[in-house]
């Protein structure tokens, strides 16, 4: 029989907290596509990853993803599905133009922060 031997745990050295990034989307806004192969596309935030600074699109920047059935009636095959791009590529829509813009961050009296687009200057609501 082999003798257990017990270490000391170890440091794990070098590995940084995760840094979550500021964006000024959120899920549920229309965002045109800046730059990348889908430039000058429209399309809603499906999902925002902080983590990496990230978003997802509906329909923008699809790929293939090989999918195995796990249950009996589950289908498999070859499924398209659409994966994030980075949120400086996109850029949100003004509300009165309609054109993409930038944004500004105003805080009220309450202590909300507004988003306030830079072209026309009327603020963006929050679509949760």
């Amino acid at each position: 029989m082999r003798i257990l031997k017990y270490r000391k745990a170890r440091r794990r050295v070098g590995v940084k907290p995760v840094e979550r990034q500021k964006m000024s989307v959120t899920k549920g806004d229309t965002v045109q596509v800046v730059s990348g192969a889908n430039k000058g596309k429209r399309a809603r935030i499906i999902r925002v990853h902080p983590k990496t600074g990230r978003v997802t699109l509906d329909g923008i920047n699809l790929v293939k993803r090989h999918l195995k059935a796990t249950t009996q009636n589950q289908q498999s095959g070859i499924v398209e599905q659409p994966a994030p791009i980075h949120h400086s590529n996109v850029m949100l829509i003004d509300p009165k133009t309609g054109e993409p813009t930038r944004i500004r961050r105003r805080k009220d009296q309450d202590g909300t922060i507004e988003r306030i687009a830079v072209k026309s200057g009327q603020s963006i609501p929050r679509n949760r």
